[in-house]
């Protein structure tokens, strides 16, 4: 076990506010990550054995997990057993001085503990408690087990996913952990506003099923509308044409001409304005029902030159374009290292991980460049306890 000075935080709207974080894995952390991009001072209580099981995902350098580095660093370790009397003293001085405490166990486990939102809320009336689960704290599925990819597909996310006629296929990052950190960060926050302006704190109750519904955006209108069953479109919007990835010589073009006036433009552009004229295509709706005969016309156009050439003539003429970037091209271009979209974190042995920054740019705050790297397990202990009086 390694001892520390108190870590280093860089200021943002919630400098002063410190979070005691019982998450694992990634929904819960990638909240307290969040949170801790934003100033707060984020502890980590983890249990002695191992600590989260993130630090046993690859990939791996010099034995340990850059996974749990992407999505907990700039956090503070201490090594806790719940279940025995002088931790539980030590969790307990924690949550005396803490604003959030943010966990992601199955419901019912922090009950058993002891350390439900009932039992905390009366012997700390200002801590505001942050659950994300899988299905929550109510209704017939809450004590179900859930993972990322369980939600992807009891959520409908799956089912728009993918080509059409094609094997099921999961959206190829962790929406259904992300969706949900991301809610409970916007959760804590609107509930730590709420503390302000009435003193009073809150439970916050995040489901991840709920999430995945929340993020299907028109795919619900479509049913509960139209009674259309929404399913895969492959790189096609689903009421919007021509916004799609179209083929050229070389590869591929994502035109997304999102209104009757772009796509006069489009047209013009590739030089058929007699399209735009179609009436099969004066409308969106129009297009929409011929969408299989205009993806066809266009894509006789682009089939005669690169992706590159498209995309220089195209946004020439005020259409919003692009590419299909792979990750390398994605964080090579200039605009990632204009935003600090990449930044270092020290990887323990001397050298540096570059992980993705902080989307959330705030004019008042600065955006380093580097962050404090994820902790050991117990990395901490001693800075904590001088923060809780020994």
């Amino acid at each position: 076990m390694t001892q520390s000075a108190p870590a280093l935080h860089h200021a943002g709207p919630l400098s002063g506010i410190t979070v005691v974080d019982l998450s694992r894995i990634l929904a819960g952390p990638y909240c307290t990550l969040l949170m801790a991009e934003m100033g707060a001072r984020v502890i980590k209580v983890e249990p002695p054995k191992g600590g989260d099981d993130a630090r046993a995902y690859g990939p791996f350098v010099n034995g340990k997990s850059t996974y749990f580095a992407s999505v907990n660093r700039g956090k503070e370790s201490i090594a806790l057993d719940l279940k025995a009397d002088a931790d539980r003293a030590i969790f307990e001085k924690l949550l005396e001085k803490a604003d959030v405490v943010v966990e992601n166990f199955r419901p019912g486990t922090m009950e058993k503990l002891g350390y439900g939102w009932e039992s905390l809320h009366k012997k700390y009336p200002r801590l505001i408690y942050a659950s994300a689960s899988g299905f929550g704290h109510t209704g017939p599925n809450s004590r179900d087990p859930a993972y990322d990819m369980v939600m992807q597909g009891m959520g409908g996310m799956m089912s728009i996913t993918g080509n059409e006629g094609q094997p099921p296929s999961r959206v190829g990052m962790s929406i259904g952990d992300i969706g949900a950190g991301l809610y409970t960060a916007v959760a804590v926050n609107a509930a730590l506003v709420h503390r302000l302006k009435t003193g009073e704190s809150t439970k916050v109750d995040i489901s991840m099923f709920d999430c995945q519904l929340a993020l299907l955006e028109n795919a619900i209108m479509r049913y509960t509308v139209e009674g259309e069953i929404p399913g895969p479109l492959g790189a096609r919007h689903p009421t919007i044409t021509p916004f799609q990835a179209f083929r050229t010589s070389d590869g591929a073009i994502i035109i997304a001409a999102g209104n009757d006036g772009l796509f006069i433009k489009t047209c013009e552009a590739l030089g058929r304005p007699d399209m735009a004229a179609d009436p099969n295509y004066k409308t969106n709706a129009l297009r929409q029902k011929h969408h299989g005969t205009l993806e066809r016309e266009i894509e006789s156009i682009l089939k005669h030159d690169t992706t590159a050439h498209w995309i220089a003539v195209v946004s020439k003429a005020g259409v919003p374009c692009g590419p299909i970037n792979n990750i390398k091209q994605a964080i090579e271009h200039p605009q990632v290292a204009a935003r600090n979209m990449l930044v270092e974190v020290p990887d323990g042995s001397g050298g540096t991980l570059k992980l993705a920054g902080n989307p959330l740019k705030m004019s008042a705050f600065e955006d380093p460049k580097t962050r404090r790297p994820a902790p050991d397990l117990d990395h901490d202990r001693s800075a904590i306890l001088a923060f809780i009086g020994g």
